[in-house]
Formats: structure tokens, sequence, C-alpha cells
């Protein structure tokens, strides 16, 4: 079966004119391992006629309007192909990181149409007669502080971490002390600290790695959002006799930046990695995804006499965090709100207040130094956090038989981008995970509401 798709886009002139344009397409269902056309010459053939046309319109515009800027409505040539093996919507670290895998994987198998659609390119892995990749990782470790309260807690994921062949120390409040004497010790029982493989490092750099890197692959990248989606619906029947709608979509339709135009892009498999925003394409199919945007803000603070080089990624059992920045007595700090306080993500505008309120008292509790700091800069961003757990949700939806999640990792998903992206991958080309097995974070334990919770994390 076929479906046509038209886009229709009306412009009034300065003289009250009207100018219609008309573009159809044909749209047909072909499988994952056909090789797919984008029909580029014919349509580029259209819009350089259609564009000449303007060309001569916005001319006569201008003659009539003397120094006047405006234009009637531009042609968009960077729209996203007509087809495509695979939409990846969203492209954060994870996005591209399945992005690249899949062009890794796929090099034994023939060829494979990615495509990436992000509506915000301002968000590479090396490529041949580059740099090297620097992800400028430090390896200061983290410490965690436990109070009495969570003492416990914190022995029972050191057995777990050391088990895994991690290198983690427990310390003691003394022995915390003597390693880190810049801080304070008061109400902490009991510290864990990672000594090896461990610390932080530039996200913006791994992401562009893994960009670049499946860019130079194959990969195709469109600056876009996608709106809607085309899909079919079976009734079947469930292993208890229940009858069940099952979707399966043959299209999105992604929208151009600042534009009335939209370019319908069939498919064969979606893959949701949309972050943030992740639950509006399940929605579009009449489905719940328990993952929301939470904005969290980050402060950059400068104190000449804060602690020095050694400084690891220190997590209070307060909530609050802090790190070294560079050099200079420059550091990053924050911390979540309190459930019922969470902020308006309506914008991304900083709240001061609540470094004021919250998490400068703390901080300068647990590093006496902090008592005396300058605030330099600060952002916002949001977190796709999965209100069931605060875990990733990685696999199909049991009633959507053609799109992949990658979502929900409510902060962590930069540490978890590559073998998410290379676990999201084999789901795809091999049908299971084939180098770890990630299938407790299906959509299993969301549909039967089991959450799996971890403990003592940031």
């Amino acid at each position: 079966m076929s479906t046509c798709c038209r886009l229709h886009v009306t412009v009034r002139t300065a003289r009250g004119l009207f100018v219609s344009r008309r573009h159809t397409r044909l749209c047909g269902h072909l499988p994952l391992s056909q090789s797919l056309s984008t029909g580029t010459p014919l349509r580029n053939d259209f819009f350089k006629d259609l564009e000449s046309q303007f060309s001569v319109m916005r001319k006569k515009a201008s003659d009539a309007l003397p120094g006047s800027s405006w234009s009637p409505l531009q042609i968009n040539s960077n729209l996203p192909p007509e087809r495509a093996d695979i939409v990846i919507v969203g492209g954060g670290v994870v996005g591209w990181s399945i992005a690249y895998w899949l062009k890794q994987k796929e090099r034994v198998r023939g060829g494979v149409k990615v495509l990436v659609v992000e509506k915000d390119l301002t968000e590479h892995l090396g490529v041949l007669n580059e740099d090297p990749v620097d992800l400028q990782f430090n390896q200061s470790g983290y410490l965690f502080l436990a109070s009495e309260e969570v003492a416990h807690i914190m022995e029972e994921n050191y057995s777990t971490q050391r088990n895994a062949g991690a290198k983690v120390s427990l310390l003691s409040p003394t022995q915390l002390k003597e390693k880190f004497p810049w801080m304070n010790t008061d109400g902490v029982v009991l510290a864990s600290h990672g000594l090896e493989n461990e610390g932080w490092f530039d996200p913006w750099t791994l992401l562009n790695a893994f960009r670049r890197k499946a860019l130079s692959m194959g990969v195709i990248q469109c600056c876009g959002e996608v709106t809607d989606l085309k899909y079919t619906t079976s009734r079947i029947l469930s292993a208890d006799g229940d009858e069940m709608d099952l979707r399966r979509i043959g299209s999105v339709k992604v929208q151009m930046p600042n534009s009335l135009e939209y370019q319908p892009v069939e498919c064969a498999i979606v893959v949701n990695a949309a972050g943030a925003s992740s639950a509006r394409l399940p929605e579009m199919l009449g489905i719940p995804l328990p993952v929301e945007p939470r904005k969290r803000y980050v402060y950059v603070v400068h104190c000449p006499d804060g602690p020095g080089l050694d400084t690891p990624f220190l997590v209070d059992y307060s909530g609050v965090y802090f790190r070294r920045e560079g050099l200079g007595g420059n550091y990053i700090t924050g911390m979540s709100p309190e459930e019922g306080e969470e902020p308006d993500t309506s914008n991304l505008e900083v709240d001061h207040q609540f470094f004021e309120d919250k998490v400068w008292p703390r901080l300068a509790s647990r590093v006496p130094a902090f008592e005396k700091l300058k605030v330099t800069s600060a952002w916002a961003g949001f977190y796709d956090y999965n209100t069931l757990d605060q875990n990733g949700i990685i696999g199909m939806h049991p009633l959507i038989n053609n799109m992949y999640f990658a979502t929900g990792f409510s902060g962590h998903g930069l540490q978890h981008s590559p073998a998410v992206g290379r676990s999201v991958a084999e789901l795809i080309l091999d049908g299971d995970f084939t180098t770890l097995n990630l299938s407790g974070l299906s959509f299993r334990r969301v549909l039967a509401q089991e959450p799996m919770l971890e403990r003592n994390i940031v």
C-alpha cells in the first residue's frame, strides 16, 4: 500500500498576491534489506526550477520595496532523504553512539542507510587524517561520602564493585582526613574512593567524536524535528487471550527549523534517542513512556584557596557534588532539588537563589575553603528523567514492533552511551544482545511496574 504526502505552502507577497506551492511525493514501504534510493535528482530539478521562479519574484519585490529586507520564503536545500532504513530521533551522545555502532557492525553485511534527526545541532572516535580524539580524561576518581544512615549501603556497593573487578577502596573518617586534609569529615562514617580508570572527561568532545566518525562512515545528518508519525495498526491476541493493538511505523514527518516546510521520510526502523523529549514519539502512537524533562543547574565557582589538583569528584551524602574544572581554582558544583521542588521546565533559566540557599551552605560545610568563593558562570540543562526508577529504557515496546528505545538515563546517558550504542545496534542488526546483556533495562520492568533502583548515586 502506498500513501501520498503533500506539502502546501502559501506566501503573501508585498503587493497582496499569493503564491501557492505544492509538492507531492509517493511513498511506498520497503524492507530494511532493500537498497533505498533518495530520489534526489528529481527533487533537485524540482527545487532548482522553483528557486529560479522565486528569484524572479524576490527581485520584483525588492524593486517594489527599495531598502526593505523583506524576502519571500526561501527554499530549504537541507531536506532529509525521502527514505532511510533507520531513522534515529535525537542527535545527542546516545543517538550518535547508536549511529556509529550501526555503521561499524554493518560493514560486514552491506549498506544500511541511517539518518539522525536533531532539532538543535548545538548540543566524534578517530577519523582518517585527523588528530586522535582527546577526551581530556581526568583520572582523579569519585569520592562518595556516607552518613551512618546509609553506610551499610556503601559497604554492599563496595562488595559488588570489587567482585566486578573495580579498584575501589573504603576509607574511615580518619583515613579520609589524612588523605584530603581540606575536608571537614563531620557526619561522615564511611567513604568510597575510586582508585583506577575513574574520573571525568569532556562530554562535548565525546559527542562530536561519535558524530564525526559516524558521518565519515556514511550516516546522514538532518537538522529538523520529528512532529508526526504515519503508522498502521493490527489487532493481536496476548498470551492471556486479550486483544491488543500492534503499531508499525511507516514514515516520520521531519519539520524543517524556522520553516513551514517538511519532509516525510519512509523508514523500516525508528530509534527513539530523543532524550528529555522522548515521550512525545510514543504519545503519537497512544503509548505512554515514563520519561520527562527535569531541569538541573550547574554552577562554575572560583575559589583560589580551594582543594588542589588531587581533588576527586566528591559526592556528599547531602546531595551536593563538586569537582575541579581545569586549573586556577575553578570548580563545578550543583545538586538535585527535592522531589517536591522541581524547577519549571518551560525554559533554561538558571536559578541563582538555589545556589545561595541549597548548594553553597552544604558545599562550605564540607569544604571550609568554599566559604569564600565566587560564581563565575552557570547553565541549566534537561535530564531525560525516568520517573519509574531513574534508569535507562533500552529495546522495543511490545506494542510498537519497529521502534527501539534508548532513553530515560536520568543524567547518566553520557557514561552509558558507548555501551548503549553498541547494544542497540546489536538488537537491530543481530536480533539480540551479543556483547552485554542489558535485558534488565527492557520495557518488561516498566509494564510490570517493577523498578530497578540503584543506591548511592548522583
